[in-house]
């Protein structure tokens, strides 16, 4: 098999000009061409009046026309032919080690989901618990929330089935390198239940929250058809831990708590019903009750296990604090901040592509720039056609996040516009002090948005005065907002670092600065602010804890979680055999 890199057509090209050119560059008389396939296509955008794409393809020849393009390709010192060593993704064999306790999975977001799918096509039959409700469920609640109805701090966007993806973009682009396969198989995977089969080669694949919903429903239903669990309104509160190994994890139902009720496992035996105080729990491994302090009162579960897989989220800030307590291994980790942007997408579509805008349809970017106190200033999770969304999941709090449908129709682009944090800036000592460091900034948030997501125009918000009202930019919001002073709900080098980037950016994208530009803040959710340690095999300092995903450090979207989901998946399959 060989591989044919740079070949590159106008946009409106057709099929049958893909197929000659590949069989010009190969040398090849049409005859000889076997099955192809595209690798990857991304856009050459650089010369707006010939706008290309260029393709990596894979082609299969018979073996003699294949040594004859090799040795030509050798001899003309080609760089754009070779022969393709890439690996074909393969799960590995089962271990001899006997599971005494089926394996648990804490959340199911991407890098759950995926381990859990790995797992279950191995014969471990996983148990998954996840905090928030099914796709199904999650999204009325999500969609009531939005419209103005009570935060539900077990299921919103941060937590239910498929994570904080779920209600994005659905971006599926990583810069993880990819030895193994693992990001081949995560956009199969994808592909297979549902999304459309162009994510396996276009340069920025994305599948939008409106297909995400159906997907993860049906990689679910394909873990449980393969004998594995899926609890959902499952929290784990605890972790019984004996020996340096953990033992079994404590969990409750999430859905008996009203009205922002503080949740938290009360044992028995040290508190007594109803107390309201922390406790951990005494370690009983027979099933025993463990009450909730709650609007009412729920038995929970004691779940013994040999492997447990973390995969959190990165909002997951309670479960962050009782690790802690049980002394796993945790450090303070850098991530960004800062607020989100929106753009007419006309307005970038021109910019990007030019008169040919209408052709290819919503434009992404990219923006970089590091400013003079050394600070470096970037787009992230970027929008085209989508919304700006309260994603906040603690009462008294505001956050905000980008999401798109597939169609990516909004009329809007937006991106977050965000400043490098590092612990020296957490004000705190601790693991967990940039968990504290975003909590005051989302505070401020939904102190100065008056509960609503605070909004300012970006020359308001760089001139330091009030919005009052909106200018050409229409608003599109899934959530309230309240006109408010942005550019006092930030720390100062955060404001000082947004505005002078500006200029910057309005040189590579014309309008970008523009005054009516609307802001919404606070975009504190980028990255996990901790990173839970683990060793060469992918182990915590407490045996059979596996720290897995975004939330314990080693992600950062979809399909890096998805791939460590993988990576985790794989080392218990090598451990254990099937059940």
């Amino acid at each position: 098999m060989i591989r044919v890199t740079q070949i590159k057509l106008n946009i409106r090209h057709t099929d049958k000009e893909l197929e000659e050119k590949l069989i010009k560059k190969l040398g090849i008389r049409p005859y000889e061409l076997g099955e192809y396939f595209i690798v990857k296509r991304s856009l050459d955008a650089r010369d707006k009046t010939d706008i290309l794409y260029s393709y990596t393809i894979q082609v299969h020849l018979a073996e003699e026309t294949e040594r004859r393009v090799l040795d030509k390709a050798r001899r003309g010192r080609s760089n754009d032919i070779c022969r393709d060593d890439s690996v074909s993704y393969r799960l590995p064999e089962n271990g001899k080690a006997k599971l005494k306790h089926r394996p648990v999975i804490i959340g199911f977001g991407p890098a759950g989901m995926f381990a859990g799918l790995a797992m279950a096509r191995a014969g471990l039959r996983p148990i998954i618990l996840e905090r928030g409700q099914c796709a199904e469920e999650r999204k009325k609640t999500v969609e009531s929330f939005w419209a103005g109805g009570e935060l539900d701090i077990a299921s919103n966007v941060s937590f239910g089935e498929g994570g904080a993806g779920t209600f994005s973009d659905g971006k599926l682009n990583t810069l993880v390198k990819d030895s193994c396969g693992r990001n081949t198989e995560v956009l199969r995977t994808l592909a297979e239940f549902g999304a459309d089969s162009d994510i396996l080669y276009v340069h920025n694949p994305h599948i939008g929250t409106d297909k995400l919903i159906g997907i993860v429903t049906n990689i679910r239903k394909e873990i449980i058809r393969l004998g594995g669990e899926v609890r959902f309104n499952t929290q784990v509160m605890d972790f019984n831990i004996e020996g340096g190994r953990l033992r079994s994890v404590v969990t409750a139902d999430t859905s008996v708590y009203h009205d922002g009720d503080v949740w938290l496992a009360v044992s028995i035996e040290e508190n007594g019903p109803g107390t309201g105080e922390t406790a951990g729990h005494s370690g009983n491994t027979d099933n025993r009750p463990v009450e909730m302090t709650s609007a009412g009162r729920t038995a929970a579960e004691t779940l013994e296990t040999d492997a447990a897989v973390l995969a959190i989220g990165h909002s997951a800030r309670d479960t962050f604090y009782r690790l802690d307590e049980r002394d796993v291994s945790m450090q303070a980790k850098a991530f960004a901040v800062g607020l989100r942007i929106q753009h007419p997408q006309s307005m970038i579509d021109i910019s990007q592509f030019g008169s040919e805008a209408s052709f290819l349809g919503p434009a992404s970017y990219k923006l970089t720039e590091t400013v003079s106190s050394g600070r470096g200033v970037y787009s992230f999770c970027m929008c085209p056609g989508g919304y700006v969304v309260d994603a906040s999941s603690e009462k008294g709090m505001k956050c905000v996040n980008g999401m798109s449908c597939h169609g990516r129709d909004s009329g809007n682009a937006n991106s977050a516009i965000i400043v490098g944090v590092n612990p020296e800036d957490f004000g705190g000592n601790g693991a967990l002090a940039g968990i504290e460091f975003q909590r005051r900034l989302e505070k401020a948030a939904f102190d100065f948005g008056s509960g609503k997501i605070p909004v300012q125009l970006l020359g308001d918000y760089m001139s330091r005065r009030e919005s009052y009202g909106f200018g050409d930019v229409a608003p599109v919001f899934k959530g309230g907002i309240h006109f408010a002073r942005l550019d006092q709900c930030l720390p100062e080098y955060i404001h000082e670092s947004l505005t002078e980037a500006m200029p910057e950016f309005e040189r590579r994208i014309k309008g970008f600065s523009r005054p009516d530009a609307i802001l919404a803040g606070v975009e504190s959710r980028t990255s996990s602010p901790v990173r839970i340690l683990r060793d060469t095999g992918l182990v915590s300092n407490i045996d059979g804890l596996y720290p897995c995903g975004e939330g314990a450090g080693y992600a950062g979207g979809i399909t890096s979680a998805a791939m460590d989901g993988l990576r985790i998946a794989e080392k218990i399959i090598e451990k254990y055999s099937a059940l």
